[in-house]
């Protein structure tokens, strides 16, 4: 009984201590990369759509979705702290960086799949809620149902007993996935350049902008492989990109300075 109890403490701490970190992340990058928006305004993507009204329901919904997404996190190293899934390999300064990409292209893989699914007629249900953000802004990342949270982030619960990754390069996939995942959903265009189209496999902010405007194309996370082989990119994605490049102003750090208004005369 007594063991029961340390393990389920030890569950507790480590799940506090994910979703504390992953709340202040969220809030972080979140503001941080609105102060970036206010002083780069010709880099929206949607120009005539503005998401930021949605703040606040989208802020408590992300609340309630990173709980999920840490819970998950949480029981796949848990299970390898308790040696029910695979025993760990041993990181190195040799290995980290490959493990990292290996588990990158794996979950874009996951994710890929479970995004599709949830877009057919079955499962899309559970998907909706996140595409009432049809202009997405830094606080859409998150803001999604429980049922389309735990499909898409179930990775962290799975892969454990499947490839048995360090948890350090688990949590530290899913710290860069919450960084990846707001730029994504930033509504402003940074990344625009060659390696973020063909046939680079890499993407830019454009990419999942597209897929809440238009809600068929675009379903990957990292790479834009598996819509190029499934057919489900955006016809008109390569296109924007090579707009962007070509006209996105230097990167701005300060407020641009207001329109003057003349004064009206008196009388």
């Amino acid at each position: 009984m007594d063991a029961v109890l340390k393990a389920a403490q030890d569950f507790a701490l480590l799940l506090a201590a994910i979703y504390a970190a992953t709340v202040a992340l969220y809030f972080a990058l979140g503001y941080g990369i609105t102060w970036l928006n206010d002083r780069n305004p010709e880099r929206r993507i949607q120009k005539s759509r503005r998401g930021e009204i949605r703040k606040a329901v989208e802020i408590r919904q992300s609340i309630e979705s990173i709980f999920v997404t840490c819970l998950v996190v949480t029981i796949g190293i848990f299970a390898q702290q308790q040696g029910w899934a695979l025993t760990p390999w041993t990181l190195t300064w040799w290995n980290a960086v490959p493990l990292f990409l290996f588990c990158m292209v794996l979950f874009d893989a996951w994710f890929y799949f479970a995004h599709r699914l949830l877009h057919t007629k079955p499962f899309y249900r559970f998907h909706a809620l996140h595409h009432r953000s049809v202009a997405p802004t830094v606080w859409s990342n998150d803001s999604i149902g429980h049922v389309d949270t735990a499909m898409s982030q179930g990775f962290y619960m799975v892969i454990v007993f499947l490839v048995p990754f360090p948890a350090v390069i688990l949590l530290l996939h899913r710290a860069f996935d919450q960084i990846n995942g707001t730029f994504g959903h930033a509504g402003f265009e940074y990344f625009a350049s060659k390696t973020a189209r063909y046939p680079s496999p890499m993407l830019c902010t454009t990419y999942h902008d597209q897929h809440h405007a238009e809600f068929r194309y675009n379903y990957a996370n990292y790479f834009s492989f598996w819509d190029r082989v499934c057919g489900t990119i955006s016809p008109i994605y390569d296109k924007r990109v090579d707009d962007f490049e070509a006209t996105s102003p230097p990167l701005r750090l300060k407020k641009p300075a207001e329109p003057a208004v003349a004064d009206k005369p008196a009388g």
